[in-house]
């Protein structure tokens, strides 16, 4: 599906459906949202994606298979389709669902009918529903999908940013939609293709909320894969009530409430299809403006007109609106002006006091900088400063008061959060974390306790107690630990875990919260065969294992000045071989600081022969560059782009020919360049990883740059 972008077409404006397809296509979802009380014989919105364009994938006989993380579960399940932007019928051969085992596979597929039949062919612009299937579906947990096509498949209607691998069989794969295992699906794409829906019912879902919103809803810059947009972190926290409720993430990236484009109707546009009509809607979360205030030429009195209409409309079928706060953006491209941000004030003035939603949401307090609230605060910026980070996902789904959704009860009045969010321990060293306990209900909670969870062989020691036997509506109690990884433990990344435990109304409540904690390296001795050599300032190395790490300042690496650090094996590449290695990351140094690989006669001294390397940059991206008279200064150089972490990086030899090859992914290499270097034609060559922070224009700076799998061959 790589082409999909390139064959976007065929967008049209939303309409809002009012008709139902005949019995032997399937019935439209019912349109009338759910009242209090409604009974659980009433379908409920567990999952849902707002599909938005189209592309003719090219493609016959394929089946594809979707995973879909639900909100909360049910007894029942039934899933919704669309083909509303396109002009062409679409026929689905064969559908089934599952609970999702691994991957692709799915544990007992089951197929889905809709009116009765085993196949559906959807007019163009319409929806279908199938008939239901008993399934036990437990809250938060994945779905799969599976829709196999017959025939020429002449166009998919899809959500493009789904943040989600989905996966495909080949072009003539045929009929895999009940297959158990995954193995017939060896294409993959990210994008969700005609599903817009999955409703639930048995169980104690009271109904659900509706997330509108733009890319930051749709949960751009969070991680995929790992459902981390804010809707999934509110899911969550509805889980823990007594009585859940859905969560469906309308967004879609560019969305503007107060002007629409082919493909992206305005919110008001798209508010009947995907919000109102959404099965078993209570509530409505609005959370759009920045698009309208940034680029889209709109002021603050139109977006407010805007969101008054929609309050309005769903006001008129019973749905409760909750106001969210324009997020900060400044530094977001060159969008910002002191006028948008006076507009944008206007905004989140009338979304907090102007008397007409029914409740707000301050996402902007919730991660701007206490310094300058024009900006996101760094621990919540995913770095383009308008897109936030997971932890800044998290802290808008903490900014929702779930009492004033009214679609849950008896939730989980105290809350534990952990900082920093993103902790650097030194491998062997203690560093202070904090858990922080808030109570946000109305009524006191009583013996709260705190603990950690953390990896095998670490330790935590508290700075006083780890509990508290009372602890008022608003109050918080903190618990710092001093952690310490083990001595060995691989640096890199690890997940610690906070939980806390709590009594409430006459029973015991809990909730948790984890970070992932970046283990660091800690100078230490190299040992052979590795040895050192720098002509840097400062330098400092580290071992671990398989693991290196170089601490360099410098003024140059292989330029016109010599001045780096390196770890290198002695003879290691003969007259026909290679080196290779990942440079993992590379932090707190300058644009032009390099960090890689280099084969020389002796990278000790450099005047001695030619060399060969191949280094990262933040300024430059991979740069290849070879000395082939032996006089210490570069006379080639190749290379360019972006630059990226992890790197695998490789230099080849044979006799004096040297090429150089990156890699995203250690699997497909890129050719860098090749070039000629007769002075390092003589016996084995040194090969190691160096580093070099280019400090000249940058005095004072050095480099931080973590290897692994470092490895020569004949």
């Amino acid at each position: 599906m790589s082409g999909r972008l390139e064959h976007l077409r065929g967008y049209r404006r939303f309409a809002v459906l009012a008709t139902a397809l005949a019995a032997t296509v399937a019935a439209l979802l019912p349109a009338a949202t759910a009242a209090a009380g409604t009974p659980q014989r009433q379908w409920t919105g567990t999952w849902a994606t707002a599909q938005h364009a189209s592309y003719d994938p090219g493609t016959s006989e394929v089946t594809v298979r979707i995973p879909v993380r639900v909100s909360a579960g049910g007894s029942s399940v039934r899933i919704r389709l669309t083909n509303d932007f396109t002009t062409e019928p679409v026929t689905i051969g064969h559908a089934t669902v599952g609970l999702r085992a691994d991957g692709s596979a799915v544990a007992k597929p089951q197929r889905l009918r809709f009116g009765g039949k085993s196949e559906v062919t959807i007019p163009a612009g319409e929806q279908a529903a199938s008939d239901q299937v008993r399934l036990t579906v437990p809250a938060r947990s994945d779905l799969v999908v599976s829709l196999y096509f017959p025939g020429r498949l002449t166009h998919i209607s899809q959500h493009w940013m789904g943040l989600q691998t989905v996966y495909w069989t080949p072009d003539g794969g045929g009929d895999h939609a009940s297959d158990p295992d995954g193995d017939a699906f060896t294409r993959t794409d990210s994008a969700f293709p005609f599903l817009t829906g999955v409703d639930v019912r048995g169980e104690n879902a009271a109904g659900a909320v509706v997330a509108l919103g733009d890319s930051i809803t749709d949960g751009a810059a969070s991680t995929a894969n790992a459902n981390r947009r804010w809707p999934d972190y509110l899911a969550g926290r509805l889980s823990a009530c007594s009585t859940t409720a859905g969560v469906l993430n309308e967004g879609i990236s560019g969305n503007r409430i107060t002007a629409g484009t082919d493909g992206n109707p305005s919110a008001l546009d798209r508010l009947e299809r995907d919000v109102l009509s959404q099965p078993g809607a209570r509530t409505v979360i609005l959370f759009e403006g920045v698009n309208d205030l940034s680029w889209g030429g709109a002021t603050g009195d139109q977006v407010i007109d805007g969101m008054k209409e929609i309050v309005r409309r769903a006001h008129a079928r019973g749905l409760r609106v909750i106001g969210a706060t324009v997020v900060p953006y400044r530094g977001w491209g060159d969008w910002w002006t002191e006028a948008k941000e006076a507009d944008r004030q206007k905004v989140n003035t009338f979304v907090r006091d102007g008397g007409v939603f029914d409740g707000y949401a301050d996402f902007d307090k919730a991660v701007r900088d206490p310094d300058d609230p024009t900006r996101y605060a760094a621990a919540f910026d995913s770095g383009d400063h308008l897109h936030p980070n997971d932890t800044g996902m998290k802290a808008f789904a903490d900014a929702v008061d779930l009492a004033g959704l009214r679609v849950a009860r008896d939730c989980p009045s105290a809350r534990v959060r952990l900082t920093p969010y993103r902790p650097s321990l030194p491998a062997g060293r203690a560093t202070e974390i904090t858990a922080t306990v808030t109570n946000t209900g109305a009524e006191a909670v009583s013996r709260v306790t705190t603990g950690l969870r953390l990896p095998d062989g670490w330790t935590a020691r508290a700075e006083g107690e780890t509990g508290t036997g009372f602890l008022a509506p608003g109050g918080s109690r903190t618990v710092t630990w001093r952690v310490t990884p083990s001595a060995d433990a691989a640096w890199g990344p690890y997940d610690i875990g906070v939980a806390t435990s709590f009594r409430q109304g006459g029973r015991t409540r809990h909730d948790t919260d984890g970070v992932t904690a970046d283990v660091t390296p800690v100078p230490s001795a190299v040992r052979p065969p590795y040895r050192t050599f720098a002509t840097a300032d400062d330098a400092q190395y580290a071992q671990n294992d398989d693991q290196f790490a170089i601490w360099a300042g410098g003024r140059d690496l292989a330029g016109w000045m010599d001045e780096k650090a390196a770890v290198h094996v002695p003879d290691a590449v003969p007259a026909s071989g290679s080196v290779s290695a990942r440079l993992v990351g590379q932090t707190g140094s300058g644009p032009s600081a390099k960090a890689g690989i280099a084969v020389a006669n002796d990278l000790t001294a450099p005047e001695k022969g030619g060399y060969a390397v191949l280094t990262m940059s933040k300024s430059y991206g991979v740069e290849f560059m070879t000395d082939s008279d032996g006089d210490g200064h570069l006379d080639t150089w190749a290379g360019g782009g972006s630059s990226y972490h992890p790197a695998w990086l490789r230099l080849t030899r044979d006799g004096t020919a040297y090429t150089a090859y990156a890699s995203t992914d250690g699997t497909i290499w890129q050719r860098v360049g090749t070039a000629t270097v007769p002075s390092a034609a003589d016996g084995g060559l040194d090969a190691g990883m160096v580093a070099s922070a280019v400090n000249l224009d940058h005095p004072g700076q050095t480099t931080t740059a973590v290897f692994d799998t470092f490895s020569t061959t004949d």
